[in-house]
């Protein structure tokens, strides 16, 4: 993904010539309006999404076992 910094120098870059004086002082309102923008967004770091994703297989899997185990005791109590 491209940093705040890369997306606010594109987009600067994109300007007319004609803007070209002031571009410098638009590159700095682009970035601060892309951070405000990305702070209300609520996103999380990469890691602690993927920390969050094993979490959930693990849990995923003791749930698959647990009424695998369910099952069987049912089976057996009905038999």
């Amino acid at each position: 993904m491209r940093s705040i910094e890369d997306i606010a120098a594109r987009l600067s870059q994109a300007l007319p010539p004609q803007v070209a004086p002031l571009r410098e002082e638009i590159h700095a309102n682009f970035r601060a309006i892309l951070q405000s923008q990305l702070a209300k967004l609520d996103l999380v770091p990469r890691e602690e999404f993927e920390a969050a994703r094993e979490m959930l297989a693990h849990t995923r899997g003791k749930l698959d076992t647990l009424e695998r185990q369910v099952a069987a005791l049912e089976a057996e109590r009905n038999a």
